[in-house]
């Protein structure tokens, strides 16, 4: 038996397990009676998996259906398969999903890779086969994007991931480590996790009225290396937190959670960003990006690690080089505070303010849920194959509000609320 191979779970607290299978079901997705459930996890992350299937059981749930995704499987495929094999995705597979959707399925998602698996692979392989996937998961994309359903994403610390975060400690023990520190994330300590979860849902729907009130034109980052103006879309609208989704169930699309978000203007982009932390995007890690935008489209790009990647990520497709997401979150936030760079967005982005590239979030427009596609991309909501989060923030970021009128105001110093 290798080491990959072997069973880490007696390392991780069995009680802040089902506790967090619990909240992903409760609060996640708050799954409804008779309704189905997709569940897609990482071979790695079946003991979560059996758990969230018990409690969405235990919940009322109709049908859970996982679908699992094995790291060797994959590393497979990139050393032995054929080159011409890389332009496919298994569309038979996705449609499906995307009919779960459609008949109002939840999705979970857990997540816990290798962040960097494939990085030592061909990364034209690499960037073909990440397009076909997006081509082929697009009717699926479209439901969570456009929040049709109620959906959520959680974590489980894999052996592999683990051991990246915490490269000096034994396997059990940065498997250890990387539970508590995704149990703490994701607020299941103490006796009521459902409980502090209502709270902070408030604390974050108390920001979201405040910046709505603003009503700002655009945000501007500045900062080491950024000089960045963001246009926000016509009639935008901020989110965070729970969103209720078009199917009329409140939802936590990400736990944890940090952000306050909403959507840029496609075409109303300017000026130039640099990462603050590294992107694991795929199994391939980039770091280090720098990007220019003009009339918010990205017409230069770098990267210290995994350039290669990001610029074929960028060719995706026209939205692929313009924003759908710009997202605060204070440096003090608590996954910040720890201290741990998680080499996975679900975490780093709720550590630190970011950006996403490609598809919008209809959802964050007022009266989003009525918007027709052309109407929304007449509002400047972008369209893409791809939706994929940066961290652009930090210690060192300032953030204004520009009003129509010229007025500047304050939001951030030094990574804070002002």
């Amino acid at each position: 038996m290798t080491t990959h191979e072997r069973d880490f779970s007696a390392s991780i607290d069995p009680v802040k397990l089902d506790r967090l299978a619990e909240v992903a079901v409760k609060v996640g997705v708050q799954l409804q009676p008779g309704q189905d459930v997709v569940l897609t996890a990482s071979t790695d992350a079946l003991p979560l998996a059996r758990k969230i299937a018990e409690h969405a059981y235990k919940a009322g749930a109709g049908l859970v259906t996982p679908v699992f995704r094995d790291e060797q499987i994959v590393l497979s495929r990139f050393r032995d398969a054929t080159f011409d094999g890389f332009d496919r995705a298994p569309e038979w597979l996705l449609g499906g999903v995307a009919s779960a959707y459609a008949d109002n399925a939840a999705r979970i998602a857990v997540r816990g890779d290798d962040p960097s698996l494939l990085s030592g692979q061909d990364p034209d392989k690499v960037a073909r086969a990440n397009k076909a996937d997006s081509l082929a998961s697009r009717p699926a994309l479209e439901k969570v994007t456009g929040f049709d359903i109620n959906w959520t994403i959680v974590a489980y610390p894999g052996l592999a991931w683990a051991k990246q975060v915490f490269p000096g400690e034994s396997d059990d023990v940065a498997v250890a480590r990387l539970a508590d520190a995704i149990f703490s994330a994701s607020r299941i300590d103490g006796d009521d996790p459902v409980g502090n979860w209502r709270e902070h849902n408030a604390a974050l729907a108390k920001r979201t009225a405040w910046l709505n009130e603003l009503n700002f034109d655009a945000l501007h980052f500045t900062g080491p290396g950024t000089d960045l103006t963001v246009g926000l879309a016509d009639g935008h609208e901020w989110m965070g937190g729970a969103s209720t989704a078009k199917n009329g169930i409140t939802c936590n699309p990400n736990i944890p959670t940090e952000e306050v978000f909403t959507t840029p203007h496609a075409r109303r982009v300017s000026g130039h960003v640099s990462s603050t932390k590294p992107l694991s995007y795929q199994g391939t890690l980039i770091d280090e990006i720098s990007v220019r935008f003009e009339e918010g489209r990205i017409v230069e790009a770098k990267a210290s690690k995994g350039e290669d990647v990001l610029k074929k990520v960028l060719d995706t497709d026209e939205g692929a080089r313009r924003l759908g997401e710009v997202a605060l979150v204070p440096h003090s936030s608590p996954i910040s505070k720890s201290g741990i760079l998680f080499y996975n967005t679900l975490f780093d982005e709720n550590a630190s303010c970011h950006i996403a590239l490609g598809q919008c979030y209809s959802k964050c427009f007022v009266n989003g849920a009525s918007l027709s596609p052309d109407e929304i991309a007449a509002r400047g909501g972008n369209k893409s194959f791809i939706h994929i989060d940066w961290m652009i923030g930090s210690g060192r970021i300032d953030i204004d509000g520009l009003h129509k009128d010229g007025r500047t105001v304050p939001l951030m110093r030094k990574g804070e609320w002002v």
